[in-house]
């Protein structure tokens, strides 16, 4: 039975939770790991979908073996985290969203959705935009955060997350990087965290990592960023102009 079983007792006061799924760019799973990392983060709580891969993950230099879709709590922070170290596949979308969104609503979060939009990589810092459901996009116009230039449609797992978050009027925001369309890109994360995560959560957060080690980031990431590839457009979560649908 799909549900998202909590393994930490943490105070938490109307928490922000961060979504990490991999998708274009691996911008959402980039700056979640970095999150996780930079801000010490304890395990909270694991995610059990029937469709998810059952596949047990393990990490350098840890005897602990865990579920592949995982949360993270910063209590200090009043800060969660989706860390996912698999794709979800087309067959579990459906499910995934609708069993994670129930969580969302009864534990009163709000999420921050995470999607790259390829684009072509000039000098120029990667442009971000933000909307938002169930009046999240008032978040989102306190801070400034520009609104899409064009028409779009956010796809995969966290397409299907923002879906059932405006079905359930749960307050929620989505913010769209643009990014490599073919390689894991971290200042595309760095600039959701600095410009988006950061301020919206009123969380401190060290982004001169994911610049100074960026090539080394790309090179950890590639074989995962191979992998959504080759992926159907349904499982790699990603945010195209909606002209490419017309």
């Amino acid at each position: 039975m799909a549900h998202v079983k909590e393994r930490l007792d943490v105070s938490l006061d109307d928490p922000f939770l961060v979504e990490g799924l991999p998708g274009v760019g691996l911008v959402g799973k980039i700056a979640a790991d970095h999150l996780v990392e930079t801000l010490d983060m304890d395990l909270y709580a694991t995610v059990h979908c029937e469709s998810l891969a059952p596949v047990a993950v393990y990490h350098d230099g840890e005897r602990d073996v865990r579920p592949p879709v995982r949360i993270y709590a910063a209590a200090d922070a009043d800060l969660l985290v989706l860390q996912s170290d698999i794709p979800v596949n087309k067959e579990a979308v459906r499910e995934f969203a609708d069993c994670f969104t129930t969580w969302l609503v009864d534990a009163n979060v709000t999420p921050i959705y995470l999607s790259g939009m390829g684009a072509q990589k000039d000098d120029a810092p990667p442009a971000m935009h933000g909307v938002g459901t169930g009046g999240g996009g008032s978040l989102l116009d306190e801070l400034d955060v520009d609104l899409p230039s064009e028409s779009g449609v956010i796809s995969g797992p966290t397409g299907a997350l923002v879906n059932r978050a405006a079905e359930q009027d749960l307050e929620s925001v989505a913010l769209v990087v643009e990014s490599d369309p073919q390689f894991p890109d971290p200042e595309a994360s760095r600039v959701l965290i600095e410009h988006g995560i950061s301020p919206l959560a009123n969380v401190d957060v060290d982004v001169s990592d994911l610049v100074e080690h960026a090539e080394d980031i790309r090179e950890k990431k590639e074989q995962l960023a191979a992998k959504m590839q080759q992926a159907q457009e349904e499982e790699s979560s990603q945010a195209q102009p909606l002209r490419m649908y017309q």
